[in-house]
């Protein structure tokens, strides 16, 4: 039994790695499409563009995985029936239910791996490649701290604590130095609005001014700012929530509740981070349910061609849900669980009728 086991598991696992990898060279194919035309703006080389679409593919391989996962097992499972390995397993007097629990620890392993992926290594190559097309694409110097993000405009320094979905920045502080690098202002707002063309109106604007022999202050409600700073720059500060880690989007609801904002979508994203790995276990059981106990090729044809559009059906409603649950003020819960969960009873349900047969 050991021997089938590991036998079936290492044909899963090749089949699923192997479409995954076809699927991410896909999407990369059209990143590079998608990138093309921003080669040659500032030091943004055919290298860069390269090292930034490969940054992305963690994120990639995230939102693929329960794709991938269905997709490997279903083409595994029909080479084992096509070649009447199957049939052998089961006159072996391996049962469906046996098949199935080695399903099930496979779509777990996948599962972990999928967690591993977006709670560590996908929010944070995300950054990496949008601060390394910033920093090629534009003339400034721009670098992410605790404070917030650090940004050298001409002579100005200037230093964006957070910014919202909206484009609004909270926490702005500009530093002003002569062409000897000498302090000469200091300006903080408390929060700027972006205009259009480069213009951002500032709120709660205090300002220090050095001279020679003292330090002048002044307050304004609020004024005009002229920068070449824009929203697409500012956008490192802005992470997607759902390319952000589960931690840091407890971290970041708490925040919005105690400011009294709206955290819908930041929810959604919580529960669909802690959901998603749980659908590579429901496609590996689906992929059970559409393996063909003959080995007539019409059979193999027509259930690999049915479980695929299904995974791609999965793959779609699973982020159209979450549009959903967000455009109708649905419960964030049942936005993010609502495919995963079906996907997850069905797959359940279709190996009990099997079993049955």
């Amino acid at each position: 039994m050991k021997t089938v086991r590991n036998y079936m598991m290492a044909r899963f696992f090749g089949a699923t790695l192997f479409t995954l990898a076809c699927l991410l060279g896909l999407y990369g194919f059209f990143d590079i499409i998608r990138e093309v035309p921003d080669l040659g703006k500032g030091n943004y080389q055919t290298s860069t563009m390269l090292a930034y679409v490969a940054l992305q593919i963690p994120g990639h391989a995230y939102e693929l995985m329960p794709l991938a996962v269905l997709i490997g097992a279903l083409v595994a499972m029909s080479q084992l029936s096509g070649s009447a390995e199957y049939t052998a397993i089961r006159t072996f007097g391996v049962s469906l239910g046996q098949i199935a629990r080695f399903k099930l620890i496979f779509g777990l392993i996948m599962a972990l791996s999928a967690l591993a992926l977006g709670e560590f290594i996908s929010p944070q190559s995300e950054q990496m490649a949008e601060r390394l097309k910033l920093q090629s694409t534009r003339s400034l110097i721009a670098q992410e701290f605790r404070s917030g993000l650090w940004v050298k405009d001409d002579n100005n320094m200037i230093n964006v604590r957070e910014m919202l979905p909206d484009n609004t920045l909270l926490g702005i502080r500009i530093y002003s130095y002569d062409d000897e690098y000498r302090l000469i202002r200091s300006e903080f707002a408390e929060r700027a609005t972006y205009q259009g063309e480069g213009n951002w109106q500032l709120e709660g604007v205090r300002s220090s001014t050095l001279h020679a022999d003292h330090v002048s202050t002044s307050r304004q409600p609020g004024r005009q700012w002229q920068s070449v700073l824009q929203p697409d720059i500012l956008s490192v500060l802005l992470v997607v929530p759902e390319q952000m880690s589960a931690l840091d989007l407890l971290t970041y609801i708490e925040h919005l509740q105690n400011n009294h904002q709206k955290t819908q979508r930041y929810e959604i994203a919580l529960w669909s981070k802690l959901f998603y790995p749980l659908a590579c276990i429901s496609m590996a059981l689906v992929a059970l349910a559409f393996t063909p106990a003959q080995r007539r090729q019409n059979d193999l044809g027509v259930k690999l061609f049915t479980g695929i559009s299904i995974g791609i059906a999965f793959h779609f409603c699973n982020r159209l849900f979450g549009h959903l649950g967000l455009l109708y003020d649905w419960n964030p819960l049942l936005s993010a669980t609502i495919p995963t969960t079906l996907f997850l009873i069905a797959g359940g349900w279709a190996i009990l009728r099997l079993e049955k047969r």
